[in-house]
């Protein structure tokens, strides 16, 4: 829901927390019938907009404490102002994970959205036979460690990442670094899907050992970073403490292991491993992996985020980093499941 009628209502009800109907009717001046103006509340509170409290005339809204976190964001305009110029959440929120700790994340739309797509990607499944489907498996491990692999700079075109990691033939003119880095990813993915199962319950040495897959002959070192991180384009800045950077990570396990819908474990896995930066380098690299594993375990359609644009994918976690808002990077993983399922399976 959208229509500048309810951006209105919602940024009276920021302003004046706690209105009534009538109240809001009169704030903002909607020219609009009394059971049109309860359909809009009703559906500001079923997306997550505005929270209900009381019954009947004695019914009181507020902004719902995930609003922000899902408000949709126009990325280009978000990013016409210049680093500096953004007014931004420079440093990690410690409020966080215990605002989405029971925050719906998907809006009812949204859900049965990747409900659909993930029933046709069962009934896919249910007509392939295991050398069919270990095939297809193969396919999505290859634009995964591709496209995983370009985000982070890697200049290996998919047809050379196919020939690299199907018949180990590496490309004229590419760092031995890049063939690495994609040979790493093909062996994470490789033993997710060997070991559906490792990553649950989740924990941080689980997610480290993921992390050194990655990694490995890299020159990158393992396990939680001692020292501080930058992140190219944008101001925030991660945690800086060992011990705070483990206690956020245990944080998030503990979240993702409480949750029983897996597209929220995905999502969150997704987002938060990327948004604390636990490691000195491959953090989103792992955040891929270990979301798909999550997806994996439970028979849900992994994600090889083969279509998505690049500046796009960052420019959604970054918008993570500086406002702590998933509406542009939760569109990508919706889009991406579909795409996964249309496309493989």
């Amino acid at each position: 829901m959208k229509s500048g009628r309810t951006e209105r209502i919602i940024e009276y009800v920021r302003e004046h927390p706690g209105a009534s109907s009538s109240e809001i009717a009169s704030g903002v001046g909607v020219d609009v019938s009394p059971a049109t103006l309860r359909r809009d509340l009703a559906g500001l509170v079923a997306e997550n907009g505005l929270v209900a409290e009381g019954l009947k005339k004695g019914t009181r809204y507020f902004l719902s404490p995930t609003y922000d976190i899902f408000a949709p964001v126009d990325l280009e305009t978000y990013f016409e102002k210049e680093i500096d110029e953004r007014t931004i959440k420079p440093g990690y929120n410690f409020e966080l994970l215990d605002t989405l700790a029971d925050a719906p994340l998907f809006t009812p739309a949204e859900h049965a959205e990747l409900a659909t797509a993930q029933q046709r990607f069962l009934q896919n499944i249910s007509r392939l036979t295991s050398a069919e489907y270990k095939k297809e498996l193969e396919r999505l491990a290859v634009d995964l460690s591709w496209k995983s692999s370009q985000i982070e700079g890697n200049t290996y075109s998919l047809l050379e990442t196919e020939r690299l990691l199907m018949e180990r033939q590496t490309a004229q003119g590419k760092s031995l670094e890049e063939a690495t880095m994609l040979l790493n990813h093909k062996e994470a993915l490789d033993y997710i899907i060997d070991n559906p199962h490792y990553l649950t319950p989740l924990s941080v040495t689980k997610i480290e050992n993921i992390h050194g897959i990655l990694v490995q002959d890299l020159g990158v070192d393992r396990n939680i970073r001692t020292r501080r991180v930058g992140i190219t384009g944008t101001n925030y800045r991660p945690l800086e403490n060992e011990f705070q950077i483990r206690e956020a990570l245990e944080g998030v396990c503990r979240l993702v292991n409480r949750r029983t819908a897996v597209f929220d474990k995905a999502l969150l896995l997704l987002a938060l491993i990327s948004y604390i930066q636990p490691f000195n380098d491959g953090n989103k690299r792992t955040a891929r992996i270990v979301s798909n594993a999550e997806l994996i375990a439970n028979n849900y359609c992994p994600i090889s985020f083969r279509t998505v644009d690049s500046i796009d994918y960052k420019k959604a976690m970054l918008l993570f980093y500086e406002q702590n808002n998933l509406s542009a990077f939760k569109r990508i993983f919706i889009d991406q499941f579909e795409f996964a399922v249309s496309t493989y399976f």
